[in-house]
């Protein structure tokens, strides 16, 4: 699995070779070179990768700035007078803009500082050992293909009028009326901001509740929540065609039932990103849904190749990403075979409001053979008894009777990924409903109800 302490680097230009400066190329390209090894990567856009430019962080602004509506109405509970508001969309963008040419920036001074070649241009892989980018080759020891994904959309009638969650964070304008498509993550978070900035949304979705692979309490309370805030969900439910009408588009459902929005959005999935990578020079094997196959060190079915991130469809998180790729490092440079752990990850989704979850579900615990307890609160947070706000909050364990393990966490109401993170090191050192029990509270707080449930529910 490592590298060959006989190689003669002197034959090639680099011993590491990245196509992908997003979040774990970036970590591996900088984390190699400090060991002393000659690195290069490649990066035909902007460095950062999706979660930099067009996912989380520009995701999270833009949660944050749409729920000023609700912390405006809230304020009066509390005896403030709020005046006159409004909202300018041109400003967050512009503003959200400075802050994403600001981190790509930082990532590269951090890619200059480690003394790692970066290469702007489209990279093609021409054999398992030399890679091409702006018409000059470049020969490699070994080679990290780390590019990520790119937003899908189905093609049907009207499929040309749609944008991407890619396009969504620099539309020039808030759409007035908006249709989402989709039932992941992505189209859940920004159906709830548009909603909060003021958008009339509707979200469609092919199966009878979205979140699919979330513990369905949490899926439930987030349809519950979602609806109370305005937005219109039309489950089993596929768009036939879209045709314009003036300004706007007028989408027809398969059901038979039209509506009239000034945009559709598209969330629909991402799919890995191989087009014109040059992988057909290569004897690297591909999964069934085009994604790079890999084995349980990252390592392709090329001896020198490697992949990780999103291409790999793994698990498309971020800090994923980073941990596949400081294993990869351990077990490149540092003679020490190291797998990625990609169980009892931690996760949130910024929906309105935002969900947190680590370990297993109530379905998943059920289905792999676990008998369990299962604790669950939902209750109204204090600081909604003077709001006024009717948002709820609803906490959740999954235990194991036989060991009382704590299988999962979940939760969904303010702040919910920040709590959760802290819970989700109390998984991985395996700890149990008692020391759960045992551990006093933090009042008043929300989170002190995970140490605070006493009675599981009954079955």
């Amino acid at each position: 699995m490592l590298n060959d302490s006989k190689v003669d680097m002197s034959t090639y230009d680099v011993d590491l070779f990245v196509i992908g400066a997003g979040s774990g190329g970036v970590r591996a390209a900088r984390m190699a070179s400090a060991t002393g090894a000659k690195v290069a990567v490649a990066e035909k856009k902007h460095l950062g990768g999706t979660c930099v430019n067009v996912g989380c962080v520009p995701k999270k602004l833009m949660s944050y700035g749409s729920h000023f509506h609700e912390d405006f109405k809230d304020a009066a509970g509390f005896g403030w007078t709020v005046g006159a508001s409004s909202f300018d969309w041109s400003t967050l963008i512009a503003n959200k803009n400075k802050e994403i040419e600001r981190l790509n920036g930082i990532y590269r001074k951090l890619l200059e500082n480690a003394g790692v070649q970066l290469l702007e241009g489209h990279a093609r892989i021409l054999d398992a050992h030399s890679v091409e980018v702006g018409g000059r080759s470049y020969s490699c020891n070994n080679l990290l293909i780390a590019v990520g994904g790119y937003p899908w959309v189905p093609t049907f009638p009207g499929s040309e009028y749609v944008i991407t969650s890619d396009d969504f964070f620099y539309m020039e304008d808030l759409p007035k009326r908006v249709l989402v498509v989709g039932g992941g993550y992505i189209a859940v978070e920004l159906a709830g901001i548009l909603n909060g900035f003021g958008s009339d949304v509707t979200l469609s979705y092919r199966r009878d509740l979205f979140l699919r692979g979330f513990d369905r309490d949490l899926r439930t309370s987030l349809r519950d929540a979602m609806i109370q805030k305005g937005v219109d969900l039309q489950f089993e439910s596929s768009v036939e065609r879209i045709d314009r009408s003036g300004k706007a588009f007028m989408v027809t459902f398969s059901h038979g039932e039209t509506l009239e929005v000034d945009q559709v959005l598209y969330a629909t999935g991402r799919k890995p990103l191989i087009d014109q990578l040059g992988l057909e020079n290569t004897e690297v094997k591909l999964n069934a849904n085009g994604s790079i196959c890999v084995d349980a060190y990252s390592r392709t079915s090329v001896e020198n190749i490697y992949a990780v991130g999103d291409i790999t469809d793994r698990i498309n998180l971020t800090p994923v990403a980073l941990h596949e790729a400081m294993c990869l490092v351990q077990t490149l440079y540092f003679n020490n075979p190291t797998k990625p752990v990609h169980n009892d990850v931690a996760s949130a989704v910024f929906s309105h409001p935002p969900v947190g979850t680590v370990g297993l579900s109530e379905e998943e615990a059920r289905e792999a053979g676990y008998d369990i307890h299962v604790y669950r609160s939902a209750f109204r947070p204090l600081k909604h008894t003077l709001s006024g706000n009717e948002e709820k909050t609803l906490m959740k364990l999954v235990v194991d009777k036989a060991t009382d393990r704590v299988l999962g966490v979940h939760m969904i109401g303010a702040e919910a990924g920040e709590i959760l993170q802290g819970f989700a090191v109390a998984i991985k050192c395996g700890a149990t409903k008692a020391q759960f029990d045992a551990t006093i509270g933090i009042h008043p707080t929300s989170a002190e109800e995970f140490v605070t449930m006493r009675e599981p529910i009954s079955d």
